[in-house]
């Protein structure tokens, strides 16, 4: 029976990518249908709103959305998009797995996850200007909160996924040796979770020395976990060592919905060209085909990219190509076939 799920094909490339995304799942014989909703700009210009009451509603009633690329409009009230929906359904679980698919590159046989907490640490946006001597602006300061209940499920979630998924290795990175309080009450917590799995290798590494080591020996890694803002940095630096956004999946998971994105931007100075590498999202419907037990296809579809890319026949302008959009779903295509 075909699972329905939320489709919002977003901002910029994001219809692009979206309908060639959508164009493999249909051909890789994935069982689902699709309710269409706006958010972010196009949902501005047709709605008046950049995040619409039908659109949370079809996430409510679906338990699972995918997402092209977003922009938040200015003077809106939100800060982002995403991290509205995130907190909305509670996705507090970020999972970025980076593997070597785009052969050339500086590293090889990169195979890692990085599992960041996704909704506490300075993005809950508690922050304030302090004013002074007729400055109203003369200082700034942010809250980083940490809660116990956040950092256990979080790392506790990163376990799990581990043992799930025949995982060696935990990383916990954080900066408690400065933050002694919110940082050093994450490193307690996953120390704490760490003695429930004890055949899982555990470690806890300072978050600079963990970015300096993911560049000069990556293969030490398996999946890392850490706290919001330093994981959306560092998912960031493991997908340049796999050639950059374009090649990086991304899910938010929570207990009641899960939502699927890709993790690039909208790039609205190339939206509309034809050009635009549809891979992260189309990577990230495979995290999602496996949520829904939907693992044929998924690996299908991997299977499909990896000989495309392997070829080096068809490549967009991103990967140093000049195929179009159409062009390179359309090789995809008759690797499924």
């Amino acid at each position: 029976m075909a699972k329905t799920i939320t489709l919002i094909p977003g901002d910029g490339i994001g219809p692009e990518v979206t309908r060639a995304t959508r164009t493999i799942l249909d051909r890789s014989g994935a069982e689902l249908e699709y309710d269409e909703q706006v958010a972010g700009v196009a949902a501005l210009k047709s709605k008046n709103n950049p995040l619409p009451q039908e659109t949370l509603d079809s996430i409510e009633a679906t338990g699972v959305a995918l997402k092209g690329p977003l922009t938040t409009p200015s003077g809106t009230g939100f800060r982002s998009i995403n991290v509205a929906i995130r907190k909305e359904f509670d996705l507090y679980a970020n999972v970025r797995p980076v593997e070597t698919i785009l052969p050339g590159g500086r590293y090889q046989d990169i195979d890692l996850v990085l599992i960041r907490e996704n909704t506490e640490g300075l993005y809950v946006g508690v922050e304030h200007y302090i004013g002074m001597e007729g400055d109203p602006k003369a200082a700034a300061e942010s809250v980083m909160i940490i809660t116990r209940f956040g950092a256990e499920r979080i790392c506790r979630y990163a376990f799990e996924y581990a043992k799930r998924n025949g995982r060696k290795k935990v990383t916990l990175a954080h900066k408690a040796n400065i933050l002694k309080y919110t940082q050093g009450l994450f490193v307690e917590v996953g120390h704490k979770v760490a003695q429930d799995y004890p055949d899982i290798v555990w470690e806890d590494r300072i978050i600079d020395a963990t970015a300096m080591q993911l560049v000069l020996n990556p293969h030490d890694f398996d999946v890392l976990v850490m706290e919001n803002m330093f994981g959306d940095i560092l998912s960031d630096l493991m997908a340049g060592l796999v050639g950059g956004l374009g090649f990086a999946p991304a899910a938010n998971i929570g207990d009641d919905a899960a939502m699927f994105e890709a993790v690039h931007g909208s790039a609205p100075d190339i939206a509309g060209q034809g050009v635009a590498n549809p891979t992260s999202l189309t990577l990230s419907a495979c995290l999602m085909l496996e949520h829904l037990e939907q693992p044929e296809p998924a690996a299908r579809i991997r299977s499909a990219l990896g000989s495309v890319l392997q070829a080096a026949e068809v490549r967009t302008p991103d990967m140093g190509g000049n195929h179009g959009t159409e062009d390179f779903t359309d090789a995809v295509l008759q690797a499924l076939d």
